[in-house]
Order: C-alpha cells, then structure tokens, then sequence
C-alpha cells in the first residue's frame, strides 16, 4: 500500500486529521446524542464515547462516516486492529465457553 515509512505517516496524520474534523460535526454529534457504545451497546454517556474505525487505519481504514462509530473506551481498547468479524468472533469465543465442573 506504501512506499515508505514517510507516505505511511503523511497518510496516517491526513487520515487522524479528518477524524478530528468528523468530530467536530454535527452528523457525529447526532452519532453519539444517544451514549449508546456500538459494540456492546451499554448506554456509558456521550462524553464516554471515542470514535473507533470500523476497519483500524492500521488495516487501511479511512476516516471517513462510513467507517466511524461510537465506542466507549473499553470496547475501543480492547478491538484494537481487529475487523468487525474478527471482532465479533473474539467476543463470540466468551459466550462459548463452557463452564469448568466442580469436581
């Protein structure tokens, strides 16, 4: 996808710096009016909320509305670079598991 280290980071800051634009609109103001996290949907408050790429910027995802959605600070830690699928697999893997018998 790069050429280089410096493409890489001249993208990279491009991309960080229409995020910070998108938050400052009011189509992610309406996004996160409800404080509701879009992967766990727990209601944390709309100050709880970051903005997570769908597709991680470190995957090639862009800044861009399709791409954003509100996460509370939990989710977005701990999705990482994952895709949504790998995502949804990684907490899938929870609910999976049996419980250990007592003895």
């Amino acid at each position: 996808m790069f050429n280089d280290e410096t493409e890489k980071e001249i993208w990279s800051r491009r991309e960080k710096d229409k995020a910070r634009q998108l938050r400052k609109t009011h189509w992610w103001s309406k996004r996160i009016d409800a404080g509701v996290c879009h992967y766990c949907r727990r209601v944390v408050g709309r100050e709880n909320l970051t903005m997570d790429h769908l597709v991680p910027m470190s995957r090639g995802g862009r800044s861009a509305k399709g791409n954003l959605v509100p996460a509370c600070k939990e989710c977005n830690s701990r999705k990482k670079y994952l895709l949504p699928i790998e995502w949804d697999q990684y907490i899938n893997s929870f609910s999976q598991k049996k419980p250990q018998d007592a003895g």
